[in-house]
Parts: C-alpha cells; sequence; structure tokens
C-alpha cells in the first residue's frame, strides 16, 4: 500500500503476444509435478467438475516494465511527506539516515526472498500461491479474501485521496475541498472515484497498455525526482552546515528510532507487488530477481538523494515543522513555482502507483478462482484484451464503496497496515518450508545469506505488526474481524464449488 506506490501496441499485437507466449517459464511443469507430494495440494477433485487447466494470462512484460512495476509503485508521495516524521522521532541528521538505510536493508531481505519464491513459482497471484503450497487452502483464501475485501481497495481509496489532497494545494483545485450540492459528499471524493475507474479501464485494456504506462511514467517519475535534488543542491541557499542541525525535543532513544524505522517501510512499501502480475512476466526465472532486488537499489538511491537535497536547504528544526518539507525546501530554492513543481511532481508519483496497485490486486482473487477456491466468475479473462476483466471491476466497485463512506485519508491507510504485514510475516516464512520440505524444486535464482537474511525480515515484519497492533488496536481489531470474516465465504465456497484444484494441476503448461 503506497500513498506514495507511451507508446501502445494494437490489441492485435497483444493478441499475438498471447499465442506466442503460451509457453511457460523454464521448469514450470518440473516444479509444479514437484509439488503434488504436498498432501495439501491433493485433495481429489469432485467428479462432476472440469479438471482441464484454466487460461492463463499471456507473458507480455519484460525486465524493464517489471522493474518500473515495482520503482513506480513503491515511489509516491512518502518520500516527500516522511522526513518530517523522521525527524521529529530522533532529531538528527545521522539517525535519519541511519533509518532510511536500515528500512531500506530490511525490505531488500523481503525483496530477496520474494524473489526466490516468485522465480520459483512465478505464478498469478504471487503471496496467493506460494501460502498455499506451504500452508493449505485456508491460510491461502484468507490472503486473497484479506487483499480482495479490505487490503487492496483500501490502498486505492487511500492512493487516491491523497492525489486529490496533493492536487488541493494548487488553486485551480480547490473546489475538490467543497461539497457536492445535496450530496453529503466532497468533490475529492468524486474526483478519486473517477481516477479509481480510469486506472481501472487502462488496465482493463490490458496489461502490456498498463505496463508500458508505468514505465514511461516511472522514468519521468525518476527524472522530476532528480530535478528536485538537483535544484536543491545547485542552490546557494543551502549549505552543508544544516546536516550537522538537530532537533532538541525529538521522540528520541530506542522508541524514536523504531518509529522513524517504520516510516521508511511505508515509504519502501509496495515491492510485493510485481509478484501478484508474475505470471505475466516474460522469463520470470530472471526478470523477476532483477526487477525485485535492482528496483529496491534504484527507490534507494533516489530516497537518499531527495532527503539529502532536502537537508542541504533546510535545518532540522525546518524539517521537522513543516508538512512537506519537499515542497518548502523548493520554495526556498524557487518560490512558489518551485513548491508547485514539487506538488506537480507528487501528484504524478501518486498517479503512477496507483496504476501497480490496480494492476496488482486484481490478480489475487484472478488466481484464487482459478484454483475454485473463489467464484469462478473472478478467473474469467478477457477475450479481446487478455485482462482479468471481472477481478478489475469488482476492485473498482469496492474502492467505490470506500471512497464514498470514508472521506478521510488516514481512514483508508489504517485499514490496510495491519493485514499488509500480518501476510509480509507469513509469506516470508514459506521460504524455509520449502527449502526444507521441497529441497528438490528448481530455484532458478537463490537467495544469498539463507537462512539470516529471511529470518531478519519475519522478525522485523512482526516488530512491525505488533507496532501496529499497540498504537492502533481499535482498526487492527478491525482489520483481524474483517479477515476472519473470510472463513465463512471460504466454506460457502468450499460447498458450492466443492474441492478446489490441486495446485500442481492448476499450474501445469
Amino acid at each position: 500500500m503506497k500513498v506514495r506506490r507511451i507508446c501502445f501496441p494494437s490489441i492485435a499485437i497483444i493478441a499475438k503476444s498471447n499465442k506466442s507466449n503460451v509457453p511457460q517459464a523454464v521448469g514450470r511443469t518440473a516444479g509444479a509435478n514437484l509439488l503434488s507430494s504436498n498432501h495439501r495440494m491433493s485433495e481429489p477433485v469432485s467428479p462432476h467438475l472440469d479438471t482441464t487447466s484454466p487460461a492463463d494470462l499471456p507473458r507480455v512484460l519484460g525486465t524493464s516494465q517489471a522493474t518500473a512495476i515495482v520503482v513506480g509503485t513503491i515511489i509516491g508521495s512518502g518520500i516527500f511527506l516522511v522526513p518530517r516524521e523522521m525527524m521529529q522521532d530522533v532529531g538528527s541528521s545521522s539517525l535519519v539516515y541511519l533509518a532510511w538505510i536500515v528500512g531500506g536493508l530490511l525490505s531488500l531481505f523481503g525483496a530477496m526472498t520474494y524473489a526466490e519464491l516468485g522465480a520459483m513459482m512465478p505464478y498469478a497471484g504471487g503471496e496467493y500461491v506460494y501460502l498455499r503450497g506451504a500452508y493449505g487452502d485456508t491460510t491461502a483464501f484468507l490472503y486473497m479474501w484479506t487483499w480482495f475485501a479490505v487490503a487492496k481497495p483500501a490502498s486505492i481509496a487511500a492512493v487516491t485521496s491523497g492525489l486529490a489532497r496533493t492536487l488541493g494545494v494548487f488553486p485551480a483545485f480547490h473546489w475538490l475541498s467543497t461539497s457536492v450540492p445535496g450530496l453529503p459528499l466532497l468533490w475529492s471524493q468524486i474526483f478519486a472515484i473517477a481516477v479509481t475507474w480510469f486506472m481501472t479501464g487502462l488496465n482493463y485494456l490490458g496489461i502490456k497498455k498498463a505496463g508500458d504506462f508505468q514505465l514511461v511514467f516511472t522514468i519521468l517519475k525518476g527524472i522530476l525526482i532528480l530535478i528536485v535534488a538537483a535544484f536543491c543542491f545547485a542552490s546557494v541557499s543551502g549549505s552543508w552546515s544544516n546536516f550537522g542541525t538537530s532537533l532538541p525535543h525529538a521522540v528520541g532513544g530506542f522508541n524514536g528510532f523504531m518509529a522513524a524505522l517504520i516510516a521508511t517501510l511505508w515509504a519502501y512499501d509496495g515491492w510485493n507487488d510485481l509478484t501478484m502480475v508474475a505470471g505475466e512476466v516474460r522469463r520470470p526465472e530472471r526478470s523477476l530477481p532483477v526487477a525485485l532486488i535492482g528496483g529496491l537499489f534504484i527507490v534507494g538511491a533516489l530516497f537518499m538523494a531527495t532527503n539529502a537535497a532536502i537537508q542541504y536547504i533546510l535545518p532540522a528544526s525546518q524539517i521537522a515543522a513543516s508538512d512537506r518539507p519537499a515542497v518548502a525546501a523548493l520554495s526556498v530554492v524557487a518560490g512558489p513555482r518551485g513548491a508547485g513543481f514539487v506538488a506537480a511532481a507528487m501528484a504524478l508519483s501518486i498517479f503512477v502507483t496507483l496504476n501497480g496497485t490496480v494492476m496488482s490486486g486484481a490478480r489475487i482473487p484472478f488466481a484464487a478462482a482459478r484454483d475454485r477456491l473463489f467464484f469462478p466468475q473472478f478467473a474469467h479473462i478477457h477475450p479481446k484484451f487478455q485482462s482479468p476483466s471481472t477481478s478489475l471491476v469488482v476492485q473498482g466497485l469496492l474502492s467505490t464503496v470506500l471512497l464514498l463512506f470514508l472521506s478521510q485519508f488516514q481512514q483508508h491507510f489504517e485499514l490496510a497496515v495491519f493485514a499488509e504485514w500480518l501476510f509480509y510475516m507469513l509469506t516470508a516464512t514459506t521460504v524455509f518450508y520449502y527449502r526444507r520440505k521441497r529441497p528438490d524444486m528448481p530455484r532458478p535464482y537463490r537467495l544469498w545469506g539463507y537462512p539470516v537474511l529471511p529470518a531478519i525480515f519475519v522478525i522485523s515484519a512482526a516488530a512491525v505488526l505488533i507496532s501496529s497492533y499497540g498504537s492502533n488496536l481499535e482498526g487492527s481489531l478491525i482489520g483481524t474481524g474483517l479477515i476472519l470474516l473470510g472463513l465463512p465465504v471460504f466454506w460457502f465456497v468450499r460447498k458450492r464449488y466443492g474441492a478446489s484444484i490441486p495446485q500442481e494441476r492448476s499450474h501445469a503448461s
């Protein structure tokens, strides 16, 4: 979740690519067959059900597009906003950078763990697939249910609400904060709903178009961030002495550092979205590790450069006092036009993040439906656009409901945080299961530093989860209740559609 997160080939080309890319990743069949020994996946299928393998989505995303999904989804408004909270928490430049480095390393450990899992099982749904293979149908369904019913719609609502809030700083968009005549709604809610459906429509037209959009605008986003940093470092208003300033009344200590670390983890969040569309990546055994790990390095470099640029212009006290430190820094450098430039860069950044969020979220219920773990309509692939059209539309509808009834960005954000970190932790533990129980599965990429690095990530995810529960008990309890609400849905689906398709059969090429 993130509030950060072209050339358009013809539909005929996409259809052609679909036919030419039907063969899946090297080792797919072998890996699937090896999975068959898992008793959880070997349940007999009801005789009245068709056991033919469901259709696959086309593999049309290259390494550059996959990397753009990682970078574009992670970088949103977070880097422009969190320097304030981090400075208030730790009070010094050196500790701010330490938090950025530690947060980046923890995210990298998670991405490396997911890279092994994704290269080994490069199928639509990502974490859903890994959890199902390790812990069975019930755990996988609850993951799917949580992301389908809670986390992804809340993330989409939070991103679009954040976009409306960011655009509201421009005089031309002040109307977004006014009420709709005759309705208990703000124009910002209507705007957020419209943006949600625009991006849903782009993805409905096919992931190739959405992937090209992500690539081009992620590059543009990176250029804008570098321009912001260059303006700051070229300004005579800056001073290296600002890096030596401190904030006397910061929270400080271990608690302050942990709060700053959680802020960085929030800024780095979103790298896992690529695994959800792994079934549409060409040469996933190579592209997924390169995109996940390389994308984190790109993001880390851009984050550190932006934070350094802000601190070069503003002392610690001004950073801690500013709602938008990047905007304040550019205001010093270039006046109101500079502030407007940063606000425009933030809006574009959020917009690109939204594309990755919409794209990835629809693949989870699609994957579950293919396995007969969810309503079969969600497995529908549009015959012309080759997209999971039903999943996309229902995801858009759920996000719209949240936007209609929850007008505050913070409500959307808090609704998603708890669920995300719970399943980050669970998913990362599956690498231990597969290493121990399925050592013979093909592993095009093996995680360096096993078992230490994934263990560090699991422990860190547990710490974030505990912190989330402690700081927002009511929201976390609501999140827990919504997750458990999936159990009666799971039982209904099982009763209505019978046994699920064994995992090795659902992914047979």
